[in-house]
């Protein structure tokens, strides 16, 4: 089976759940990588395409600007079929990460379509007009619904027959190398020692101003940030001599940074962006060996909260606090061994293993069920 995905995140963003699940399927897969489209097409549109492993393809959409909605979905449904044709994809499997594709691959016939629900993308600041009407058409076509944590699973799964959940897992031997790495990158080599590290995309859902506090309160206390800058303003971003803004980081360097970190941050905001949030670095952090504070994350609490695995902070005291007895613990071997245990349960292999069970089960049912019904079409034409 070949694997179309259609994306609203672009490939070389920041290495996250699309990356992890679909270099995985592309082991076994044909994997085609649909991102969203560039206005920056002089004449005809057309599409790029970037080989990122022998299996796996990242397809572009370039688009004249000026164009409306209507003729945005045209153009892309014309370009995704030729696509379709020219690299000969016959038996595949239909990915969604954003349910406004659906207005340009309505007309393909998969073998199984899967919605990866990994956000709450209506949330969002900036989210598209419809996407709601988007989504709830997604579920009456898609054959699988995987949400991205817990608590976004409980929202969907009425709305939808097989929803499973899949939180954010991690890739542990990756993040562990962290534990043993002495030599810090060239940019964050000369920041003094505590280091507390933020590593992901920074957006709305930063509590900016618990940053600015967290700066403030303590002085002594470094705070580095990696990951890109967007929906935001730089204006947005607090600015401190203690708080140290280092840009994105390709995804292979992140342990190199997080080795030289005393603490892992997760300064998110309480709102509607964040209300079904499973971040990612929340085990990568652990894995790394670092001890981690964290805002009331409804999916960071359960299960990480639960098991006492991180610092819970609802404000500044507690931040402060909190961070205070992380750094004490840093180096605990008895932390170390929970953490351990905990992650030990949990990976993107097993997690891609699960779902391409799913995935393979569903293809079965699906050609079974229209082997029966050209079976029945048969035996009516019989009888006549």
């Amino acid at each position: 089976m070949d694997f179309i995905v259609l994306s609203h995140l672009r490939w070389d963003f920041v290495f996250q759940r699309p990356q992890h699940l679909m270099t995985r399927c592309a082991e076994r897969n044909r994997v085609f990588f649909w991102e969203e489209p560039i206005f920056d097409a002089t004449g005809t549109a057309y599409v790029d395409v970037l080989p990122k492993s022998k299996q796996l393809l990242v397809a572009t959409p370039h688009l004249p600007s000026g164009l409306n909605n209507n003729q945005v979905w045209k153009v892309q449904e014309s370009l995704l079929n030729q696509f379709v044709e020219q690299e000969l994809i016959r038996d595949y499997v239909l990915w969604y990460y954003t349910p406004m594709a659906r207005h340009f691959s309505r007309n393909l016939q998969a073998k199984a379509v899967v919605y990866d629900c990994m956000d709450e993308l209506s949330g969002f600041r900036g989210a598209p007009p419809g996407l709601r009407s988007a989504e709830a058409e997604l579920f009456n076509h898609a054959d699988l619904v995987f949400t991205g944590g817990k608590s976004l699973y409980e929202s969907k799964k009425l709305q939808h027959h097989s929803v499973h959940c899949f939180p954010s897992s991690i890739d542990r031997e990756f993040f562990q190398t962290a534990r043993h790495i002495a030599v810090d990158p060239a940019d964050q080599a000369q920041i003094p020692h505590p280091r507390l590290g933020y590593s992901g995309v920074i957006d709305e859902r930063m509590d900016t101003d618990l940053i600015a506090q967290i700066a403030d309160r303590r002085p002594d206390w470094q705070i580095v940030m990696l990951g890109p800058v967007v929906k935001i303003s730089e204006s947005d971003l607090p600015r401190r001599a203690n708080i140290h803004y280092l840009g994105g980081k390709d995804y292979h360097l992140l342990p190199s940074y997080l080795a030289g970190w005393d603490l892992g941050l997760l300064p998110f905001a309480l709102n509607e962006s964040t209300r079904f949030v499973s971040p990612t670095k929340t085990p990568e952090y652990l894995a790394a060996g670092l001890p981690v504070v964290t805002t009331p994350i409804k999916d960071v609490l359960e299960p990480y909260g639960t098991f006492k695995l991180v610092e819970v902070a609802a404000n500044i005291d507690q931040f402060i606090e909190g961070a205070q007895r992380a750094l004490a613990c840093r180096d605990s071997q008895e932390r170390i061994e929970r953490v351990d245990r905990f992650l030990s349960r949990t990976s993107w292999d097993l997690t891609w293993s699960e779902m391409r069970g799913l995935i393979e089960a569903t293809v079965r049912s699906n050609r079974s069920l229209s082997s029966n019904e050209s079976a029945g079409r048969g035996s009516s034409v019989a009888a006549d």
